[in-house]
């Protein structure tokens, strides 16, 4: 099954599968402000607050998108965007005023999952002003960077090339980690074997330095990090640099799991919870037709995972390396979700919509950014 197509549901799910026990690998040392580019979520204190906050209210800050899929936060508090069929990126501001700042060259639709994907700014960002892009070209996908000036980008540097890429299972999720190390999400091209081989760039999550070479500590000493993935889209921290990651099934369990060094999480031989040998176990997993997840973020002690066939919003308690009962919000209400970040300096999360996209069936223009308040 290629991709999960678009529908509209409000079953609540049912009871939903614990893994098996593992033990969380801390990924480092928390990252430094809000806002540099790393993907940790916290408080304005820089831990979590200790509250069960939840969503409480929810606004649009920006409509008129289309296909909106990377989002990364600059300093100033505003974001940088990309749209993965029109190759562009864009700033927007808190106050919801949208600015083009170019176009990434060298990008290709696949006329299904890939184009232009994940974005990442430096954690350096105030002196090297480099912004990361994963982005589907004329033979695989690869890793970019790129420089931001403050008003347009510039430059295109290849790190990463030899990616697999297909019409779907492209991943394409790019954040640095509270180790100041870049993670990327890729699928398995539709070759699910690829997932199992070490030797292929695919179905892993990659961890590398700022150049593009294999970070120190990893675990077969190449770029990959953690072997097993189909299509994952959605990477997170929590607030003890756990590394969390929401990835897509096949026909049967979409997951969450807790990404632990040179682990296997299982791809093509389970999907969702099994007892093979040598396979880690997601610590949550639903039927696709109750997500179908691309990204995740972490606010306040819970993970919010937006769902696209599912077409809601999940939140999922957090306790030490042990995921809670998921609860669904929006529902059926605003379409596919994309991508969810949380803000920097407020308990409030960014959530878009990708419903213009093959599976939305909605004209261009009809994708929005919203703000969710946890409270």
């Amino acid at each position: 099954m290629a991709s999960h197509p678009r529908v509209t549901t409000r079953r609540l799910p049912p009871a939903l599968t614990a893994a098996a026990t593992a033990a969380a690998l801390a990924a480092g040392l928390l990252g430094t402000a809000a806002g540099t580019g790393n993907a940790t979520a916290r408080s304005s204190q820089g831990v979590d607050r200790g509250v069960d906050s939840v969503p409480s209210a929810i606004r649009t800050v920006s409509s008129g998108w289309t296909v909106p899929w990377g989002l990364s936060w600059l300093p100033d508090g505003s974001a940088l965007l990309t749209e993965r069929d029109s190759f562009k990126v864009f700033k927007l501001t808190q106050s919801g005023t949208r600015t083009q700042v170019g176009a990434v060259p060298n990008v290709v639709t696949t006329n299904g999952e890939g184009g232009l994907l994940g974005i990442a700014v430096s954690p350096n960002w105030n002196s090297d002003h480099y912004v990361y892009l994963m982005h589907s070209a004329a033979s695989d996908n690869r890793i970019v960077r790129m420089t931001y000036d403050g008003s347009s980008l510039s430059g295109y540097k290849v790190l990463v090339t030899g990616i697999a890429k297909n019409k779907y299972h492209n991943g394409g999720r790019i954040k640095f980690g509270p180790d100041g190390y870049l993670y990327a999400t890729t699928g398995d091209a539709q070759n699910s074997s690829l997932a199992q081989d070490r030797n292929s760039l695919n179905g892993k999550i990659l961890r590398m330095t700022t150049d593009g070479r294999a970070a120190p500590g990893n675990p077969f000493g190449t770029l990959v990090y953690s072997l097993g993935h189909r299509n994952p889209q959605g990477i997170t921290w929590d607030a003890q640099g756990r590394l969390w990651e929401a990835e897509f099934g096949n026909s049967k369990y979409d997951e969450l799991n807790l990404i632990e060094s040179g682990k296997n999480y299982g791809w093509p031989t389970c999907e969702g919870s099994c007892s093979t040998s040598g396979m880690t176990n997601p610590k949550r997993q639903w039927t696709v037709s109750e997500a179908s997840p691309s990204a995740v973020a972490y606010a306040d002690g819970a993970l919010y995972l937006a769902a696209l066939r599912g077409e809601r919003l999940w939140r999922i308690p957090v306790s030490g390396t042990s995921a809670g009962t998921p609860v669904a919000y929006y529902t059926g209400t605003y379409g596919r979700l994309r991508t969810v970040e949380t803000v920097p300096g407020r308990n409030a999360l960014w959530l878009s919509t990708t419903n213009a996209d093959n599976n939305g069936g909605e004209p261009d223009g009809a994708d929005k950014v919203f703000q969710v308040d946890l409270g």
